[in-house]
């Protein structure tokens, strides 16, 4: 049977010129690189660079963000809301764990119903959830509309990856991929920063809440300029609800203790739940092999681009999160500082992501997969030196081993995501984004955890934070050499 895949282009907006530095003119740019797999029957290539693009990358930084941004805000809510420790334990893993258990079914919802619709839907719900969490007059409220937020993140954030696959024109999804990374690192680097600066700036006496209701007017923008975005969908696209219940039942056995366990010391239930993650994950394969419209082909996993891909994305990934927690935990605990001076040495690393980033696409244009290996190389050498400079008075020792970091991290985040998809037909891309992104929440959680146990097993903070370093030194060594598994270009 063939799956037709059907685009329509952007309503009420004319096409924009060429991306500046494209290599070919777009109507050149349709015939597939060199062995990828060509667009499903039907399908028709784009005419027009990424002129939407802008907004599609402004919802990413509003998911990027509100995963950080919330870390700063905690004090607060236990002083004006009376928040235990178990709520403000939800607050952060609410919205997670609800996003990394949706966003395979977000990205088939979107083949089947239209990306652009589906974007707009989850990007409306989105800003509705973090106006509700603004207004929340009690913790348990707050808790809901975060899994709400959530949720609906789950169904816009695989979408920008998907319309990116299919309607950017091959010679710029680069240039598109290279963006996409600089949106979620600099959501991740400047989150912190972010909250401590609207806390402290605290208008109408706003405080936390501020954290949550800027998503209302950054939203809205976005929202308005959506018809800006082309349409595609796969009509013929079946949703399998039994794939949904069991895939999102594995993600949450395997999320939901990670991120929990440690703090209540590792009950029995969490073991248990850890356990029954690949027995779920087991019967969702069977089901799937099965199934004449799969909720996640597993076809996708025979190329070794997406699956060694997706490795590489988790070990990238489980070593972001870690770091920029033990780091907080490091310069709020350890040294002393306010959220807000923590996070203004959080911007050491964002100057050196911004400088790579920026330019990420051309060097990998020139070194193919080695791009990856060597921003790995430069994160490991950036945190040799911050173990080097841990044991010294002041933080300003930190800032070039930070700033390596962070080149290191704006040269290997976009690459990597291209090369995941490269790959993948267009029929494909919902489910495949959804994996993607699921990868890189799966990442956080499993990565947070490892290191935590790290971390805290030391007699304090500053030799958790060396001990913490150590380990994540090894785990950007082995993304250098897992990296060399991956297709040259």
């Amino acid at each position: 049977m063939t799956v037709r895949e059907t685009r329509t282009a952007p309503a009420a907006a004319p096409d924009p010129a060429p991306a500046a530095g494209s290599t070919a003119p777009a109507a050149a740019s349709t015939a597939p690189a060199a062995g990828s797999t060509a667009p499903a029957a039907g399908s028709t290539a784009p005419a027009a660079a990424p002129g939407f693009l802008p907004v599609l990358l402004t919802a990413i930084v509003m998911t990027s963000i509100d995963a950080f941004i919330v870390n700063v805000a905690l004090p607060s809510l236990h002083r004006n809301l009376g928040a235990g420790p178990a709520a403000l334990q939800w607050v952060v893993a609410g919205y997670v764990l609800a996003l990394g258990a949706g966003l395979v079914t977000g990205g088939r919802l979107g083949d089947r119903y239209g990306r652009r619709r589906v974007f707009g839907i989850g990007l409306g719900l989105f800003t509705a959830a973090s106006v509700l969490c603004g207004l929340a007059p009690t913790a348990g409220v707050l808790v809901g509309a975060r899994v709400l937020q959530g949720l609906a993140a789950a169904l816009f954030m695989p979408q920008v990856l998907a319309i990116v696959r299919t309607s950017v024109p091959l010679a710029g999804q680069p240039r598109a991929f290279a963006r996409y990374g600089l949106s979620m690192g600099v959501g991740a680097v400047f989150g912190q920063l972010i909250g401590g600066l609207l806390i402290r700036a605290d208008l109408f006496g706003l405080d936390w809440r501020l954290c949550f209701l800027i998503n209302l007017p950054v939203g809205a923008a976005a929202l308005a300029y959506l018809r800006r975005i082309p349409e595609s969908r796969q009509p013929t696209t079946r949703l399998d609800l039994v794939g949904v219940v069991l895939l999102g039942g594995a993600l949450v056995a395997l999320v939901l203790p990670l991120i929990t366990g440690r703090e209540q010391g590792w009950p029995a239930w969490t073991w248990l739940s850890l356990a029954a993650a690949p027995a779920l994950l087991g019967a969702f394969v069977a089901t799937q092999r099965r199934r004449t419209q799969p909720l996640v082909d597993l076809g996708l996993f025979r190329e070794r681009a997406f699956s060694t891909g997706l490795v590489a994305t988790q070990v990238f990934w489980m070593g972001q999160a870690s770091f920029f927690v033990i780091l907080a935990l490091y310069l709020q605990v350890g040294r002393g500082l306010s959220a807000l001076g923590a996070g203004t040495v959080f911007t050491a690393i964002g100057a050196g992501y911004l400088v790579t980033s920026t330019y990420a696409d051309r060097i990998a244009a020139r070194l193919g997969r080695q791009v990856v290996s060597l921003g790995a190389v430069l994160m490991a050498l950036g945190l040799l030196g911050m173990w080097a400079a841990a044991t010294r008075p002041g933080t300003g020792w930190l800032v070039p081993g930070l700033a390596v970091d962070g080149l290191g991290m704006g040269m290997a985040l976009a690459p990597l995501t291209g090369t995941v998809l490269a790959r993948v037909t267009p029929r494909h891309t919902g489910a495949a984004t959804g994996v993607l992104s699921t990868v890189n929440q799966t990442g956080n959680a499993v990565g947070v955890a490892l290191i935590g146990v790290v971390f805290y097993r030391t007699a304090d903070v500053a030799q958790g934070f060396r001990a913490g370093l150590v380990a994540l030194i090894v785990l950007e060594l082995s993304l250098a050499l897992l990296i060399q598994t991956l297709p040259r270009r």
